[in-house]
């Protein structure tokens, strides 16, 4: 289900009686969401052929269509496997980007090393391009750590659970770098969802009244956990960014060409001082929101078998194959270092040492407080029964 499905619903109030418009004919709602679709930037469809945009052209070498396949299959396989261990009881909780893979790689692909970015709690993709060791974004959703990375380390800020929180952090931190003169970059993450919360209104505000260097790529991926688009917003997402007074694009999300050509031309565009721009990425989310969901309870499986038709790893596939860039032989290599990969992951987060559970009290305030002071110590006297209890057992 998509926003432009139910575009023709309006209702008016007249005194205290409501009425309803009529939906729109099946002809039209097809012709308009086929319209709608023609908005898309695409060059890549689904079949796997190459196609070209008047506005955003990409010309890439063999070895970089290759890099971009390459990292789309490890992507995946890192999120597989962290799926897997938290079904396993090595996570607590896991939010899965199946599906989103060229969205992220794409665009991830698109940032310079000085660029900025400051992602939500699913760009996993992301964080791969950026150079954050896989491994390191498990800690948090294990408990054992509050991010597991530098930041700064890598221009890549801890991933943000607050919903939208982060698209004012990217704002903020774009102005900071127009007024130091630089000519980097900030790109802020969210989902569908997201585009609901006051924050990223803030945002937008702020960041076009101030002409801020800072590119919004949205991840459209059709539910914000069990709610559809259409149940958020009555117009295409990438146009709200009209009202605020810059520009907005939709991209097919699934096409990793199409989201690496139009990230880049967005991030130069923020560079040159043209202020910012929102990307919104047509994609799907094909697993559930997080572990904790169940998507059978709300979405159709029809629509899931549509959007798999669309997968984004097998429509680079099959280009590469098609122009004779890949043979058998790459293929089992890159496979062989998918598994490799799982394989370091999975002892990885076996092998994380258990935090100090003492360690939630430090911090809390500056100066110390009596009351978490008095939660302290009954917190160690009850640690300390269950060894008292393990000691008598042995002497029993």
């Amino acid at each position: 289900m998509t926003v432009e499905g139910t575009a023709q619903r309006k209702s008016t109030r007249s005194g205290s009686k409501r009425t309803t418009a009529k939906k729109a004919s099946p002809a039209k709602a097809k012709a308009a969401d086929q319209a709608e679709r023609d908005q898309l930037v695409q060059l890549l469809t689904p079949e796997g052929k190459r196609v070209e945009h008047p506005d955003y052209a990409i010309d890439l070498s063999p070895d970089e269509l290759r890099g971009l396949y390459r990292d789309m299959v490890l992507t995946r396989k890192f999120d597989a496997e962290a799926t897997t261990l938290q079904r396993q009881g090595e996570l607590g909780l896991w939010a899965s980007l199946l599906g989103q893979e060229a969205a992220q790689i794409g665009s991830g692909r698109a940032l310079r090393d000085d660029d900025y970015v400051f992602p939500t709690y699913r760009e996993h993709g992301v964080a791969w391009c950026r150079g954050v060791d896989p491994t390191n974004l498990l800690g948090m959703f294990r408990g054992v750590n509050h991010g597991g990375w530098d930041p700064n380390s890598n221009n890549f800020h801890l991933y943000t659970i607050v919903i939208g929180a982060q698209t004012l952090h990217a704002t903020g931190y774009a102005m900071g770098v127009q007024k130091d003169g630089a000519d980097s970059a900030v790109i802020a993450y969210f989902g569908d969802g997201a585009s609901s919360q006051g924050d990223v209104a803030e945002s937008f505000t702020f960041s076009a009244v101030y002409n801020a260097p800072v590119v919004f790529f949205c991840q459209n991926n059709q539910w914000a956990i069990s709610e559809p688009t259409e149940k958020q917003t009555r117009v295409p997402l990438y146009q709200r960014a009209r009202g605020f007074g810059f520009p907005g694009v939709r991209v097919d999300g699934n096409d990793v060409l199409a989201c690496l050509a139009v990230t880049k031309a967005a991030l130069e565009r923020a560079r040159t001082g043209q202020g910012p721009m929102l990307v919104e990425a047509f994609t799907y989310r094909m697993g559930a929101h997080t572990t904790s969901d169940d998507p059978t309870k709300y979405r159709a499986d029809e629509e899931t078998l549509a959007w798999e038709a669309k997968d984004p790893i097998l429509r680079l596939r099959t280009y590469l194959e098609a122009e004779g860039l890949v043979d058998d032989a790459y293929l089992a290599g890159i496979e062989e270092e998918s598994d490799a990969l799982g394989k370091r992951v999975r002892e990885a987060v076996r092998a994380m040492p258990d935090p100090d559970t003492m360690a939630i009290f430090e911090n809390v305030y500056a100066d110390g407080h009596a009351l978490v002071d008095e939660e302290r110590a009954q917190f160690a006297a009850y640690q300390a029964s269950f060894a008292d209890a393990d000691a008598a057992a042995e002497e029993n």
